[in-house]
C-alpha cells in the first residue's frame, strides 16, 4: 500500500455524526466479559461488544504516527482498527482513523479537532512522548479518556495502554541472536547493538530484554560487545550509525537490530561488501516483506512478529467500554506498565504474546495469518528459498 501524503487522505470515516442517546443501564450480567486472549484472526470477539455500542455515545478516534518508523500503520492498523470497529458495531460514521505523517503539530490538531467533532474515546500512539503529553492533556481537560496504542506516553495521562509485551519483544530478539550465533558458527563474537530512537519508551523496554539475554556473554567474554549507537527509528540514521562502527571495528561480525526498517538497509551494506548468507547474524522486528525476505535468504535471524490484529481489537475493545461509561474487566486488562516520568505510576495495560519467527514457522505464522502472502514472499528470487522451507501460497 502506498503512503499518502497528509493526514486527512486516511481518514476512514469522518467524525461528526449525531451520538447514540444512552438506552437503560446496562446490568452486570448483560456486560460483555472480554479476555486478552479473546481476540483472533477472525474478529468474532468483536460482535460481542454491539450491546456496548448501543448503550454508548459519541466517536472513537485513532490517531496513528507515521508512515516511515514501520509499514504497519498503513497496511495493518488502519484497517485492522477499521474492521475491529464496525464488527463491534460502530457505525462508520461514529469513528475516525487518521495518521500524522510523521508530524507532532498535525498529531496534536489532528486530536483537538476530533474532541471538537465529538470523539468521546481518543486511540493515540503518540510521536513521541512531548506531543502525546500534549494531547493527553487537552484530552483530559475536556473529559475525553485517551489509550496509548503501541507505544506509552512518558508523561502523560493516559486511561489505559495497549501493547504487546515489549520486554519480551527485547528477550525474542536477544535469544534469537544467541540461537543463531550458535547455528551459524560463528567464532568470536563481535557484537553491535542498534537500538530504537532513545526517546521512544518502547525502544526502551525492548532493550531491557536484550540487554538482560546478552549480559552474560558480555561479561564472561563469549561475545565482545564492539558498539551501541545511540539509537533511531530512522533507517537512513540507522545505516549512518553503522556504516560509522564498520568503519571503525572492521571486525564486527553479528548485530542486534531491534526492527526489519533499520536493518534493511545494513543488510543492503553488508551484501555489497561480500557477505555471505548464513555468515553474519542479525535481528528483526515486525515482519516486515523485506525482513522475513532477508530471514529465508539467510541474511537475518528471525524477526519478531506481533499480530496486529489482536492489538488493535484489544484497543477497541478498551474504547467500547470506555464509550459506554463501563470498566473494562479485569480479564481484559491483565497487566501494568510504569510511567518512569511520573515516579514508575503503574498504568493499567492490555500487554498481547509476540511471536519469534524463522523460517522453519514461517508457513504458521505470518502466512496463515496472511500478514504476508506467500506470493509477495516467495517472488522472483526467493521462490527458491520458499522451495527450501516448504512455503507455499
Amino acid at each position: 500500500m502506498t503512503a499518502l501524503a497528509s493526514s486527512a487522505a486516511l481518514v476512514i470515516a469522518a467524525c461528526g455524526s449525531s451520538p447514540s442517546s444512552k438506552s437503560t443501564a446496562l446490568s452486570p450480567s448483560q456486560v460483555p466479559k472480554l479476555s486478552y486472549k479473546s481476540f483472533t484472526l477472525n474478529f468474532s470477539a468483536m460482535s460481542k461488544l454491539k450491546i456496548l455500542a448501543s448503550h454508548g455515545s459519541g466517536n472513537v478516534a485513532a490517531i496513528l504516527p507515521d508512515t516511515v518508523s514501520s509499514t504497519r500503520y498503513v497496511e495493518f492498523d488502519a484497517p485492522y482498527l477499521k474492521e475491529a470497529m464496525l464488527d463491534a458495531g460502530l457505525k462508520a460514521t461514529q469513528f475516525t482513523i487518521q495518521n500524522a505523517q510523521g508530524s507532532d503539530a498535525t498529531e496534536l490538531a489532528d486530536a483537538e479537532a476530533d474532541i471538537t467533532k465529538g470523539a468521546h474515546v481518543l486511540i493515540m500512539d503518540p510521536l513521541d512522548p512531548g506531543v502525546g503529553a500534549k494531547i493527553e492533556s487537552y484530552a483530559k481537560t475536556h473529559g475525553v479518556p485517551v489509550i496509548d496504542y503501541d507505544r506509552i506516553t512518558l508523561g502523560g495521562s493516559r486511561k489505559y495502554y495497549v501493547s504487546f509485551n515489549n520486554v519480551y519483544v527485547g528477550t525474542l530478539l536477544g535469544d534469537g541472536l544467541v540461537s543463531c550465533i550458535k547455528a551459524w558458527h560463528v567464532t568470536k563474537p563481535q557484537v553491535i547493538v542498534m537500538r530504537g530512537d532513545p526517546t521512544d519508551n518502547n525502544a526502551t523496554l525492548f532493550a531491557d530484554g536484550y540487554d538482560a539475554v546478552l549480559a552474560p556473554y558480555f561479561a564472561n567474554g563469549t561475545y565482545k560487545d564492539v558498539s551501541n549507537p545511540a539509537g533511531t527509528w530512522t533507517p537512513a540514521t540507522a545505516l549512518t550509525e553503522f556504516e560509522a562502527a564498520y568503519t571503525a571495528h572492521p571486525n564486527i561480525n553479528a548485530g542486534l537490530m531491534p526492527n526489519d526498517e533499520n536493518g534493511a538497509p545494513i543488510i543492503h551494506y553488508l551484501v555489497g561488501r561480500g557477505i555471505k548468507p548464513d555468515t553474519f547474524p542479525m535481528t528483526g522486528q515486525d515482519a516486515t516483506l523485506t525482513g522475513l525476505q532477508n530471514v529465508i535468504s539467510g541474511y537475518q535471524c528471525g524477526t519478531v512478529y506481533k499480530p496486529i490484529y489482536l492489538e488493535a481489537q484489544a484497543a477497541v475493545a478498551l474504547a467500547m467500554y470506555l464509550r459506554a461509561d463501563i470498566t473494562p474487566p479485569s480479564s481484559l486488562v491483565n497487566g501494568t506498565v510504569k510511567d518512569i516520568d511520573e515516579h514508575n505510576l503503574p498504568v493499567p495495560s492490555i500487554l498481547l504474546t509476540p511471536e519469534w519467527v524463522t523460517p522453519s514457522n514461517m508457513a504458521s505464522t505470518v502466512i496463515a495469518d496472511n500478514f504476508v502472502p506467500a506470493s509477495q514472499l516467495c517472488a522472483g528470487t526467493y521462490a527458491s528459498d520458499c522451495s527450501k522451507y516448504g512455503i507455499s501460497g
